[in-house]
């Protein structure tokens, strides 16, 4: 899986981007087929500034994608995960689902 690093006005922490490709790469255990992943971090305004991070999966021919804003990078990066998280697991019960049905039709044409 290729891992793709954007801050957008900002120059990351090396800390930062570790922890980003982390938490990505913990992704694989719940499907293999990603092929690429970007997470893209930003912030609005200088003072008191919103942190946002985006996660983007490209699975196959799809594309999961997950925004979250909060006062930390940390925060929000952690509730993007969590989204695509739970957007890769319905994607992989939608698969299941689909083969399941393939396959009871294949065996009921034989019988």
């Amino acid at each position: 899986m290729d891992v793709n690093f954007t801050a957008r006005r900002f120059k990351a922490h090396s800390d930062m981007k570790d922890y980003a490709f982390e938490e990505v790469r913990k992704l694989q255990k719940f499907y293999d087929g990603i092929t690429k992943a970007d997470v893209i971090l930003s912030y609005e305004r200088g003072v008191n500034s919103i942190k946002t991070a985006e996660v983007n999966l490209h699975v196959h021919a799809h594309m999961l994608s997950a925004k979250e804003t909060s006062d930390d990078f940390v925060k929000s990066l952690d509730a993007a995960v969590q989204k695509v998280t739970t957007q890769l697991r319905k994607y992989k019960s939608k698969l299941r689902e689909k083969d399941k049905t393939k396959v009871r039709k294949l065996v009921r044409e034989k019988v």
